[in-house]
């Protein structure tokens, strides 16, 4: 079985995210930028499905700029065994994504795609199950536990809910997004940084996988949150209780 990965290239968790003068996004250039979390969470489980004997292969997927190949380098570094880049000039949309996904799936075959709930530059969550409505395939979302039976065929899958931990079998193929505590990703270690140069990537644009990209969507404005307001020291207990009662109103 292969299984197909899905990572993206976002500004790093770590950088203080600075917004553009005219306001239309965030500053990208001589910005930190690095493979988005739930994509590297994805792609460490991926590769221990494949480490258990349950997969024979790890395709990582990217799509966006020429630069886009080194995020895609550091799955293949984690141990991912081929890439596939996807370059679009233009940033894409959740829909336009998942267009190229099942074309992708359509040339590769895969028996498990797998992706981050979410990417930490658009929180839009929604890309998973779009790309599951396409291709008619079951999902599970926000995963927290992943278990494979080779021979039935299904996925096992806890998802976290409000009421606590909800448990679906998916036949395969199947179509399943990450949370934040299914695992905790692998480093890439030297050795496998320098195997990850020779390891094969293929390209396509959109046009070769004939889907048109297009946005029903405009950016009008970029701001920041409104800064907080310092804090202040108390001197007792009975200052508190006048604070919250006049000034917040919360007792």
């Amino acid at each position: 079985m292969k299984i197909m990965v899905a990572v993206k290239r976002v500004v790093d968790y770590a950088v203080k995210i600075r917004i553009k003068p005219d306001k239309s996004g965030v500053e990208t250039q001589n910005v930190k930028m690095s493979m988005n979390p739930f994509c590297e969470i994805a792609l460490e489980e991926a590769l221990k499905i494949k480490e258990s004997g349950l997969a024979k292969e790890v395709i990582a997927v990217t799509m966006g700029p020429s630069n886009c190949v080194d995020t895609l380098r550091t799955g293949l570094a984690m141990g991912a065994d081929r890439g596939i880049h996807v370059e679009a000039a233009r940033d894409l949309v959740p829909l336009s994504v998942a267009k190229v996904l099942k074309k992708l799936v359509e040339v590769e075959n895969p028996g498990l795609l797998i992706l981050g709930k979410q990417a930490i530059d658009d929180d839009c969550n929604q890309t998973g199950q779009m790309i599951a409505a396409l291709l008619g395939w079951p999902q599970g979302t926000f995963a927290s536990k992943v278990v494979l039976d080779k021979e039935k065929q299904v996925a096992t899958v806890d998802r976290e809910v409000d009421g606590g931990l909800e448990t679906l079998c998916l036949d395969l193929p199947a179509v399943i997004t990450t949370d934040l505590r299914l695992n905790q990703p692998r480093y890439a270690t030297l050795p496998n940084i320098m195997k990850a140069k020779s390891k094969p990537i293929k390209k396509y644009t959109p046009e070769e996988l004939n889907v048109k990209i297009k946005s029903d969507l405009e950016v009008v404005q970029v701001t920041e949150p409104p800064k907080r307001k310092a804090g202040v020291i108390l001197s007792s207990v009975d200052e508190l209780i006048d604070k919250l009662k006049n000034e917040a109103h919360v007792i």
